[in-house]
């Protein structure tokens, strides 16, 4: 499916750190939102391999933004952190892998890409300042 506790946790964090002008640490995080610390752990690194968020090291460190809120598609974010493009069902994209046998190709597939294609543009045109403000 589309979001997972991973998107959401994710877009809770970034919401954070948005807020803050020095470094948030994994565990200050993770214990202000009530998150699994490791997971969230994997999470920002993904985000911060991608650009999305700096991070720093030390007894200082955390992750901070590395653009602007306003820079940031919802899209991007979630993508980084599933690590795979945001998809209504694996098929809805391409109208590969239809696990239909009875027909050369499947029936509901226009819909799912009509559905898919709303899904992209909405979340390509809200960014992380749009849901923080």
């Amino acid at each position: 499916m589309l979001l997972t506790k991973a998107s959401e946790y994710a877009l809770l964090s970034l919401s954070l750190i948005s807020q803050k002008k020095t470094p948030q640490d994994v565990d200050t995080l993770a214990t202000a939102l009530g998150l699994s610390k490791s997971f969230l752990a994997k999470i920002l690194q993904s985000l911060a391999k991608e650009g999305i968020l700096d991070s720093f090291k030390g007894a200082h460190g955390g992750f901070l933004l590395a653009q602007e809120p306003s820079k940031l598609s919802l899209k991007l974010i979630i993508e980084c952190a599933e690590k795979k493009p945001t998809a209504v069902l694996e098929c809805a994209a391409s109208g590969e892998g239809c696990p239909s046998s009875k027909s050369d190709f499947c029936k509901i597939w226009p819909f799912l890409n009509k559905l898919q294609s709303k899904i992209d543009d909405f979340l390509d045109n809200m960014t992380l300042e749009d849901i923080i403000s």
